[in-house]
């Protein structure tokens, strides 16, 4: 792990390549996916300036003494992802070193942690003192999960649309709180 770890890249080199990838599409992809970056880069800002760590949370994590390291597989596109990736790095900031490897960059690392046989992210690996995975998170909280789960079981009666929608819902109203709990419960 120590090799991605090493290649990944701050919270805040990961928003700039979000804006700039916004402003200047590099490929296909980036120009399809253009209003999802936008998007993307408002609930990120909007999750920044909203999420507070919880105190808690705050005294459960200094409780586990962990001094591990949080890596994230995220796209700044992913509407997850730009509601839970900077909570976690505000709630781990002044504790514990959190980076971002973007999953479409190098897709060996996601390989490693599909969920249900797909990509999905934010996928957050926990690495201990010696770079070695000691859990992964991902990629959306447990409510977020029945929500899914949800739409799959009965698309005609809750459709996409309304699964998006009451995520997120919940992600705006939850600000993070859900996800950062379920985290520390791997530490």
């Amino acid at each position: 792990m120590k090799n991605y770890w090493d290649s990944a890249i701050t919270f805040e080199e990961y928003v700039a390549i979000g804006k700039q990838r916004l402003e200047y599409p590099g490929n296909e992809k980036d120009l399809e996916y253009k209003p999802y970056y936008e998007l993307g880069l408002q609930r990120i800002e909007r999750t920044l300036k909203k999420y507070i760590p919880d105190p808690d949370q705050i005294a459960e994590l200094e409780g586990k003494q962990f001094k591990g390291k949080i890596l994230i597989i995220s796209e700044v596109w992913c509407g997850d992802a730009s509601a839970t990736v900077p909570a976690l790095v505000k709630f781990f900031e002044g504790h514990n070193e959190v980076k971002i490897f973007l999953r479409d960059s190098d897709k060996s690392l996601i390989n490693q942690f599909l969920t249900n046989g797909t990509e999905s992210i934010p996928k957050v690996i926990i690495l201990n003192e010696n770079d070695e995975v000691k859990a992964s998170w991902g990629p959306r909280p447990a409510y977020g999960r029945e929500l899914l789960m949800k739409h799959k079981a009965d698309p005609e009666n809750y459709p996409k649309e309304h699964f998006y929608n009451d995520l997120q819902i919940y992600y705006a109203k939850n600000r993070g709180k859900d996800a950062v709990q379920e985290i520390l419960e791997l530490l």
